[in-house]
């Protein structure tokens, strides 16, 4: 009987972690209406399905994650650099773009790709190795991440469509300014020379094909 004064105390500590973000009915607490756990079909009783939705957090969660990796890595070689601004002012929207993957896999409660720890290095070796380059370097990096993410931003948009824009109205919502906000840094990217890097083309490609392994593997592990 003494242990339940201390379980109802754990028990308040966690409540202020279950805030979050509803799709289809506002911003709300997952005690007041989140989905359901999924059923046998993997479709809530509300009708979402929670398999897709669950896919599509874990791997924009892990996406942002890795783009403020490469970013970071970028502001230590060139953050006092004249073009130290731009990449800041880019990495900014990067930090508030996953602050809200992490309110949605709170409010959804989907679990995190288990190679986070993966990104978290690769993220930053990639930002820092092509800051070493110079600016074009950092920014071809730029344009080829930007624009693997915004392209990846684009198929969920579809898919989301297909499967209903109204009950995943504020999913695509948040995605569509996202993916809008990726472009900005790839053409930002493009104004600061990121074509005049050296090997540009190999380099774009090889960046590509290492995000869209990202892409396959966060979304399944």
């Amino acid at each position: 009987m003494a242990a339940a004064p201390v379980l109802r105390r754990s028990l308040a500590r966690c409540r202020p972690l279950c805030g979050g973000a509803g799709l289809g009915g506002g911003w709300r607490s997952p005690a007041r209406g989140a989905p359901a756990r999924p059923s046998g079909t993997g479709v809530t009783p509300d009708g979402i399905n929670k398999a897709l939705v669950d896919r599509i957090i874990r791997v924009d969660h892990a996406g942002e994650y890795g783009a403020n990796r490469i970013y970071a890595g970028q502001m230590v070689v060139l953050g006092r650099s004249a073009v130290g601004p731009v990449i800041q002012q880019m990495w900014n929207q990067e930090k508030d773009h996953l602050k809200k993957f992490n309110e949605l896999m709170v409010a959804y409660r989907v679990r995190p790709t288990v190679l986070l720890p993966i990104w978290n290095v690769a993220g930053f070796v990639l930002g820092a190795g092509s800051a070493l380059l110079g600016k074009k370097g950092a920014m071809a990096c730029t344009v080829a991440v930007e624009e693997s993410i915004s392209d990846h931003y684009n198929n969920q948009i579809r898919t989301l469509m297909e499967e209903d824009p109204e009950k995943y109205r504020e999913l695509l919502q948040i995605i569509k300014q996202f993916r809008d906000d990726e472009r900005e840094h790839h053409d930002i990217g493009l104004e600061h020379d990121a074509e005049s890097a050296p090997a540009y083309s190999v380099l774009k490609t090889a960046i590509q094909i290492g995000c869209k392994a990202a892409i396959f593997l966060s979304e399944r592990i």
